[in-house]
């Protein structure tokens, strides 16, 4: 049976026409692989052109759309006529029509939490760079070496002020370079473009922690905020994040034989399940019964908290009160678990673990600033020779 393309009009927004091609049989839609009736051609016309332009610009579009139309229609009903290259080429060309943004987008609403918010960060600043527009045969190592020097000069979508962090335009760019590696798996690219592109530098940042004695001395000042006090020194004893914390239920939290505290915790970036053994003396800042089944188990254990720049106003008073001047935040409690692991002898991999990193690598930054540290030290005896 041939297949016959015809040549449709949808109305769309400010008075224009979309074109598109109406195929029956329907065809097979080379990205789903399911068959469909439409094909949007990404032209429009005027419903009613009122200047010359508008007219020439009707009269031109639909003569281009019918050529598309026309050469559609002899592909899929006249294939013998190409070789196996020139059918090959034809596909090249097809896919390289396609709009690499909008793929962005598809692959970005295929994440799951902390990540998907990552991506569609990322795209806010692909969309000004493109203006939303750029086809996968347009694409090269140049456009990507502009795109990155883009993301290194902008202003932060978050701040009229300031410009566009290192590490955030580290993030945004490897979310590209993500997507260029799927399409070149997914056939579309036909080389490897991602391999050839050099990723950004990561700048290298502090990770602000506590001392025991600081953690201590944080325990015995009063906070404005006692379950912000109880959470953040939740967050010290376990290393987990406050999102993991707010999230935390009591169905989460289980005993083994040895009467031995575990939480099921889920990364909000990995999103895999993580078991954790925790002491007791962290169980008992959940302010929960011995037995933990014995509490609602559908119940958030930190029923109430919650953590914002509101929140920050509470936990920078109890830091001063405490008489300790580092600028720390939430996220330094978990940084403080993880140096003090470390500081005590744990070895990294069981860090790494506790922590639910899915890289060493990520764990190792907590171990150069040990390594730091311990360096330091070497200097605070001297004798004098």
């Amino acid at each position: 049976m041939t297949t016959k393309a015809t040549l449709r009009e949808k109305k769309i927004s400010k008075g224009r026409k979309s074109l598109y091609l109406d195929f029956y049989p329907p065809i097979t839609n080379q990205e789903t692989g399911k068959p469909t009736r439409r094909e949007f051609l990404g032209l429009y016309i005027y419903e009613k052109p009122k200047t010359p332009f508008d007219k020439t610009h009707n009269i031109e579009t639909i003569k281009l759309a019918n050529s598309i139309r026309q050469k559609r229609q002899n592909i899929l009903n006249k294939p013998e006529i190409y070789n196996d290259i020139e059918r090959e080429q034809l596909r090249a060309k097809e896919m390289g029509e396609q709009c690499f943004v909008e793929y962005f987008k598809k692959l970005a609403n295929k994440r799951k939490a902390s990540n998907h918010d990552n991506w569609v960060s990322a795209l806010k600043y692909l969309e000004p760079f493109t203006n939303g527009k750029l086809i996968f045969a347009d694409l090269s190592e140049k456009k990507f070496e502009d795109f990155k020097e883009y993301l290194l000069t902008t202003k932060s979508n978050k701040s009229d002020k300031a410009t566009l962090s290192q590490n955030s335009a580290v993030s945004y760019f490897n979310k590209v370079k993500a997507a260029l590696k799927q399409a070149y798996k997914d056939g579309i690219l036909q080389t490897d473009l991602n391999a050839k592109i050099k990723p950004i530098k990561a700048a290298d940042t502090r990770r602000e922690f506590l001392t025991l004695d600081e953690l201590n001395q944080l325990v015995k000042t009063p906070c404005n905020n006692p379950m912000l006090k109880r959470a953040a020194l939740f967050s010290a004893l376990t290393g987990m994040a406050h999102k993991e914390i707010m999230n935390m239920k009591w169905k989460d939290i289980s005993t083994n034989d040895k009467n031995e505290y575990l939480v099921l915790s889920k990364r909000q970036k990995t999103q895999k399940d993580n078991y954790l053994p925790i002491a007791a003396q962290a169980y008992s800042l959940t302010d929960g019964a011995a037995n933990p089944k014995d509490m609602a188990q559908g119940e958030n254990v930190f029923e109430g908290f919650t953590y914002s720049a509101y929140h920050n106003k509470h936990l920078y008073q109890w830091i001063g009160a405490a008489g300790i001047t580092k600028d720390i935040t939430f996220h330094c409690f978990r940084h403080t678990y993880a140096t003090l692991q470390l500081f005590n002898g744990t070895d990294i991999y069981t860090v790494s673990k506790m922590l639910g990193h899915k890289d060493l690598k990520t764990t190792q930054i907590y171990a150069k600033i040990v390594d730091e540290a311990k360096r330091d030290t070497t200097n605070k005896i001297q004798l004098d020779m």
